[in-house]
């Protein structure tokens, strides 16, 4: 049976939930959904960033000459990479700005972008840094980059890439360390408070440190690739994809997950594809390998159901700041817009 809880401030039913998702009918693949403003931006696979407004309406802005490979988004723009060789802005006008040109026009495979302002991208083995009206520093890594993350406090970039993780201090001479895990590490990510980094690897498992120590933190257990992690608003949680549960390992305490076992919230008979944790409150959102989107608490694991079955897998789900909106999209760009 389906645990249930009445989310803010009066959506009293899981019926009533669903009915009071407006559809949107994106007519591109989507990769991921930001908030720019009040507007929901839908990135999609090729070219284009579709806008959605609280009315529903579509504003398409062109944003690269190929596909978009790699996005990032602090709430007042997205940061993007494409197969053309570029990276570029796009703000909540829906203004498009060049930020960046790969001199041999290879792909910008990751993007990362500081609070600050700061902006990171790769292109094969290297990852460059800009900061504000500074020059640009980059760093050569042994192999391809397969993520980047900034630190939460201070100018400090996580690269991960085949065997392990590079931290970098770009602003320091000589400050890059080693973080040595054997296999292929791909998305990465600190913890706000700045005391754990966790990579999702090629194989079905997520590795992180204790940055106090540099301890390993094996997360293992998967029947799938983790594509999809989401901090919890306190930082005490961490959400990932890759199972046919919501898996949350834990890191209110000094050891992380270290010796302990992760919760595992709304099971179904598909693979949960992409999390989104809530800005706030400990809820999440999670989409599904059969098109199922539901909100989840934390606490107890009760749901909510906001979108059924019966789609293309969810491709990409998002909260606004206030957490007063969710937005989500399946692979065929069919998705939807919940006000709560």
């Amino acid at each position: 049976m389906m645990k249930e809880f009445t989310p803010p401030p009066d959506s009293a039913s899981i019926v009533s939930v669903t009915d009071r998702v407006k559809p949107i009918a994106l007519g591109m693949a989507v990769t991921s959904v930001h908030f720019l403003g009040p507007r929901a931006a839908f990135v999609g696979g090729e070219e284009n960033v579709a806008f959605v407004d609280g009315k529903g309406e579509i504003a398409t802005v062109a944003v690269h000459s190929g596909g978009i490979l790699s996005t990032a988004s602090d709430g007042k723009r997205l940061v993007m990479g494409g197969d053309d060789g570029k990276v570029v802005s796009l703000d909540a006008k829906g203004e498009v700005t060049l930020l960046a040109t790969d001199p041999k026009r290879r792909w910008i495979d990751a993007v990362a972008l500081h609070a600050d302002g700061a902006f990171a991208w790769s292109a094969g083995k290297t990852a460059t840094v800009k900061s504000g009206k500074a020059e640009e520093k980059s760093l050569e890594v042994p192999s391809t980059v397969g993520g980047l993350a900034f630190a939460p406090k201070g100018l400090r970039l996580a690269i991960a890439h085949y065997n392990g993780v590079t931290l970098w201090f770009p602003n320091m001479a000589g400050s890059a360390e080693f973080l040595p895990w054997a296999g292929s590490h791909h998305g990465v990510s600190f913890s706000p408070d700045n005391k754990f980094l966790v990579t999702a690897m090629h194989e079905p498992a997520l590795h992180g440190w204790r940055l106090a120590d540099n301890r390993h933190m094996r997360m293992t257990g998967y029947p799938g690739r983790v594509r999809s992690m989401s901090w919890s608003a306190g930082g005490k949680g961490l959400a990932t994809s890759g199972a046919d549960t919501v898996i949350v390992w834990p890191f209110g305490s000094k050891d992380g997950p270290m010796g302990k076992e992760p919760a595992m919230l709304a099971p179904l008979q598909a693979r949960v594809s992409v999390v989104a944790c809530h800005p706030k409150n400990d809820i999440l959102a999670a989409g599904y390998s059969d098109g199922t989107v539901l909100m989840v608490r934390l606490e107890d694991g009760a749901e909510i159901l906001v979108r059924r079955n019966g789609t293309p897998p969810v491709a990409a789900i998002g909260w606004n700041a206030k957490g007063t909106l969710l937005a989500f999209a399946d692979e065929n760009g069919d998705g939807g817009l919940l006000e709560l």
